[in-house]
């Protein structure tokens, strides 16, 4: 097994959504390494769909396990995944990330972001010609300002599909809640079966709302953890909505890849740039 260890000098550039993208996307994020060395990462669970531009030498990811050399990912982009995700680099890679919404990445993908689910396929495959010319112009210029204007206005070009209504109710809901509504709760509200809501989240969204409320409720209890209170993992677990703290330790081994007290020890080493406590839990 690797050691983790985050890059030790990297640039790092990051813009939060102007009027016109906010609830599509969470923020824009450039980085470049400037160190040589190997480089490993594991983050958690994502609420976001990532699209990644890359300029450096490829990274090496994969989902729920350490990556190996055949695992190289260069420009791609990415669906929602209900585990943890394995990064590796040699202190060269270099990229641009867009991290969307839930509702952001349907309105820019349309239904292929079902298709991105657990899965990484390179910008060509998702957006064709429109990727190459992407993945071109970022590459011509060096300024991460510039680099992010030209994906926004790329970004709001593209965003021209609308999710459904109830998809988009019951999305908000669920979120607002941190997952802690029921999902028969959600689908009374908008007069739908458990079915179908469950069948409309998977192709709208990627994931069904059983899911989706899984992560959220991960998600709280690791900003819990984060902000400090010294609330211990009983009163974590408690205020996120487990049962107990063996539920919330099962949970963190499931989305994190390790129990709540490693991954709160890896945290404190990580470089708080590259830590996204809420990964847009609440936007879109």
């Amino acid at each position: 097994m690797a050691e983790f260890a985050s890059p030790i000098a990297f640039d790092f550039a990051q813009r939060l959504p102007s009027p016109p993208t906010a609830g599509l996307i969470v923020r824009i994020t450039g980085y470049r390494e400037t160190a040589t060395g190997r480089f490993a990462h594991r983050q958690t669970a994502p609420l976001i769909v990532p699209l990644i531009v890359s300029f450096g030498t490829p990274f090496l990811i994969a989902l729920g396990r350490e990556p190996g050399a055949a695992d190289r990912q260069l420009s791609f982009a990415a669906g929602l995944h209900a585990g943890p995700v394995y990064i590796e680099s040699d202190g060269r890679a270099a990229c641009v990330q867009v991290d969307f919404t839930p509702l952001g990445a349907y309105s820019f993908f349309g239904g292929t972001v079902a298709d991105l689910v657990g899965r990484m396929v390179e910008i060509d495959d998702v957006l064709g010609h429109e990727g190459r010319r992407l993945r071109e112009r970022l590459g011509a210029v060096t300024c991460w300002q510039h680099r992010f204007d030209l994906i926004e206005a790329f970004v709001l070009r593209r965003a021209r599909h609308t999710p459904s209504p109830e998809v988009a109710f019951a999305y908000r809901r669920l979120a607002r809640s941190a997952g802690a509504v029921s999902i028969t709760t959600l689908a009374d509200e908008i007069s739908w079966s458990r079915k179908h809501l469950a069948s409309r989240f998977r192709s709208e969204l990627g994931l069904a709302p059983k899911s989706l409320a899984r992560v959220m409720r991960f998600h709280r209890a690791s900003r819990l953890a984060q902000s400090g209170a010294t609330r211990g993992w009983a009163g974590i677990a408690a205020e996120s909505g487990y049962a107990d703290q063996a539920h919330l330790a099962r949970e963190f081994v499931e989305f994190a890849g390790e129990p709540p007290t490693a991954w709160a020890r890896r945290q404190a080493l990580t470089d708080r740039r590259l830590v996204h406590a809420d990964d847009g839990l609440l936007d879109g």
